[in-house]
């Protein structure tokens, strides 16, 4: 007992404590937004975030490192989501409904519309001219931005939660109901086309081709194939191990916003199998995402916006981040000694590390009554 005791106040010397576990995940930046972070979007070099009671934030993303906020517009109600589209945003306010947001100066968000009425708004989405909102129990509402008139509405069964748009149809993540597709070619009168139940509750959903990928709660993400609008059918799922909350697409992978389990980034090159490349046990509740070049963006709970990337594959910010406070000569190698942890100049854990620069961690066995030792080495691999 003594000799691990010893062991880990060595360690600590040399090695800090990172936030949390990651594998191919890497933090980049984070940004308080005082209430609750629940859905984020982004346009140019700014993120939208939906904050719970503190509304709007508006927050510079110039340096993806140092994010900072410019900007608020306090919205009456509880904000979830946020969509925006050219000089607005359109924030979905709870039971305060749909707020419309001028954002042409984002160091002073103004409202310039809002619709308020029975039911409380948790998602939107915005395609041209129009907001295609989530009203819980009373179904999607279709409302002209920025003058917030209801165009039309569909009352669906279920709790809607999330939407998405692609082309002249809208995926609504419709809880207990799963996967509505509805028709929104003629916005004044959207109609129900098909659906797809779900086994779980559908929180949040995003279309990418002719796949609609749904955040459905405790499980996980579902892959269904909307090719076929009129009869969506699921060709793929990967479980989650918290409860998914919403999801983004970018490329070959799919983000979900994982609940107290954070980001989950899923391959879905093939639709049929998806599975799990990266990870990150985020600091709050992960409740929205949305990608944006190189990075995602997260909404996550109490600790606000958290941006992150997708680093490769190896990569792993565990509980062991070094950080080295003293220079070391460097050695070449060819492998690992048997046991060592290989560590990159950014103190990220590389679990199959190529050739570079590495700091090696490894323990040497306890000898009598000596406890273990601990030895950090400056390395250059070459393989």
């Amino acid at each position: 007992m003594k000799a691990t005791v010893f062991a880990i106040s060595l360690v600590v010397l040399l090695v800090g404590v990172a936030p949390a576990d990651s594998l191919n995940v890497r933090l980049i930046g984070s940004c308080d937004t005082r209430g609750a972070a629940y859905g984020v979007d982004v346009s140019g070099s700014y993120a939208y975030v939906a904050a719970a009671a503190y509304g709007l934030r508006v927050i510079s993303i110039d340096d993806p490192e140092q994010p900072v906020e410019v900007g608020y517009y306090n919205t009456p109600g509880t904000a979830y989501g946020v969509a925006v589209s050219g000089n607005y945003a359109c924030v979905a306010a709870a039971s305060a409904g749909l707020r419309v947001i001028s954002i042409a100066d984002p160091a002073n968000p103004v409202e310039v519309g809002f619709h308020d009425s029975l039911g409380s708004a948790l998602g939107v989405a915005v395609s041209g001219s129009y907001a295609y909102v989530a009203y819980d129990f009373y179904g999607l509402r279709v409302i002209s931005i920025p003058g917030a008139a209801v165009i039309g509405d569909n009352d669906t069964l279920g709790e809607v939660r999330g939407v998405a748009v692609s082309g002249s149809y809208a995926c609504v993540a419709n809880g207990d109901s799963g996967l509505r597709v509805i028709s929104i070619s003629s916005p004044a009168n959207p109609v129900e086309v098909g659906h797809c139940d779900t086994p779980g509750q559908a929180e949040g959903v995003a279309v990418s081709g002719s796949y609609a990928y749904v955040a459905d709660g405790s499980a996980g993400l579902r892959v269904i194939s909307v090719s076929d609008p009129v009869h969506p059918v699921e060709v793929g799922y990967c479980g989650a191990p918290a409860y998914s909350y919403g999801a983004a697409v970018s490329g070959s992978n799919a983000y979900v916003a994982d609940g107290a389990a954070g980001l989950r980034v899923i391959s879905v090159s093939n639709p049929a199998c998806p599975g799990e490349v990266g990870y990150y046990d985020t600091l709050g509740t992960a409740h929205g995402v949305t990608v944006s070049g190189d990075y995602a963006y997260v909404a996550d709970g109490s600790a606000g916006l958290q941006i992150y990337q997708l680093y490769g594959v190896g990569v792993q910010e565990t509980m062991n981040d070094v950080r080295v406070t003293r220079n070391l000569p460097q050695t070449v190698i060819r492998s690992l000694p048997p046991g060592a942890v290989a560590f990159d100049a950014s103190g990220r854990r590389v679990t199959n590390p190529k050739s570079g620069i590495y700091f090696i961690v490894s323990e040497s066995s306890a000898v009598g009554h000596e406890p273990s030792a601990v030895t950090v080495r400056k390395v250059i691999l070459q393989r």
